[in-house]
């Protein structure tokens, strides 16, 4: 999105005659519906995502910004970056018209609010979970031919199993356990984690390792994975990382909520990801909102276009690019055959 700022200057004075004509050319140009308004010449509104500040919503946003504008002939669309509960007020207020990924879990109270005032209509699910647990590399468990690696814990399986396999994790530090690598302090993430081991009775096998930060848990991740060797540890999907690694989550009883408030002894509890628009736009844009209701997709779709993100450029259009030219199947459900051929047209303009 180009944003023009307007330059000082100095005001002439003109002759009444002059400005007689200038009133009357804004006056016929604005009963005209807007045309030169916008590069198609469209006199739709102007559509603002919420552009929060990780990658995932960012793509989102640009794949159903170049849709709306090449398939719809709405204006350029406007990204307005910030926070995830401002930007959820300004979905309310109408600052903001589409919220691609709404995490409802992380500010229930908020999102519900919204809701159930009427500014705010929720249009479905982006994508059907995003999981996060304890990950072990496949290889561990089925091998990896290419890499000359056999299986070690091909009986791998659960978070129950590990006590028979801590000495593949042997920490450097505390050589009697295994090493579980957790998030950085500060996360609720890692204090639940902690609960997990000492519920799981998994104290006694291992220790659990603090990364210090996020680049540092991805960091051991990544460096062990690609010298071939084991590693454990707490990650979530959808990530670069994930779309670029075969890691395996390791099982583990089924989410319960009396037994998660009690010690944490189960799974995470799944999270939901939405799609969330101002309500005025099924007055202003319906056919928009209609698209929206039809926008899904999978988890391997946002890991693989974050792997490419994370590959390339790191640009988020470029990402949303490279998703709507290697997946014409899946956006092509979301909108009307007329619509896809000119997103289509759009496309093979796009070097």
């Amino acid at each position: 999105m180009f944003i023009f700022k307007r330059s000082p200057g100095r005001f002439r004075l003109v002759s009444l005659g002059l400005v007689a004509v200038f009133l009357i050319t804004l006056l016929v140009a604005g009963c005209g519906g807007g045309d030169g308004a916008d590069k198609n010449g469209s006199d739709k509104p102007m559509l603002t995502f919420a552009d929060v500040s990780w990658d995932s919503v960012q793509v989102h946003n640009r794949i159903a910004g170049f849709i709306i504008e090449n398939g719809y002939g709405y204006p350029e669309c406007q990204y307005t970056f910030g926070d995830s509960l401002p930007l959820l007020q300004g979905l309310g207020k109408g600052s903001v018209d589409i919220y691609m990924e709404v995490w409802a879990d992380n500010y229930r109270d908020a999102w519900e609010e919204v809701l159930a005032d009427g500014s705010v209509i929720q249009l479905g699910t982006n994508f059907p979970d995003a999981p996060q647990g304890w990950y072990v590399p496949t290889y561990m468990i089925k091998g990896d031919p290419e890499r000359g690696i056999e299986p070690i814990t091909p009986n791998l399986k659960s978070v129950s199993d590990l006590p028979e396999y801590w000495e593949l994790f042997a920490d450097p530090e505390v050589p009697t356990k295994g090493r579980f690598h957790n998030g950085p302090t500060g996360w609720k993430i890692t204090d639940y984690n902690e609960s997990k081991i000492k519920t799981y009775g998994l104290d006694n096998s291992f220790n659990v390792f603090g990364t210090g930060s996020e680049t540092a848990l991805t960091a051991s991740m990544v460096s062990a994975y690609e010298r071939g060797k084991p590693w454990l540890g707490y990650y979530w999907e959808p990530t670069w990382v994930m779309g670029t690694l075969d890691m395996t989550l390791l099982e583990e009883p089924e989410f319960e909520e009396a037994t998660w408030e009690k010690n944490r002894g189960c799974a995470f509890p799944s999270a939901e990801v939405l799609i969330g628009v101002n309500s005025e736009l099924e007055e202003t844009a319906p056919e928009i909102v209609e698209f929206l209701k039809k926008y899904s997709t999978s988890l391997e779709h946002n890991n693989d276009f974050l792997a490419y993100m994370n590959e390339t450029s790191g640009k988020a259009d470029e990402a949303a690019i490279y998703f709507l030219k290697k997946y014409p199947d899946v956006w092509k459900s979301w909108i009307p055959e007329d619509v896809a051929t000119k997103v289509e047209k759009a496309l093979g303009e796009v070097k």
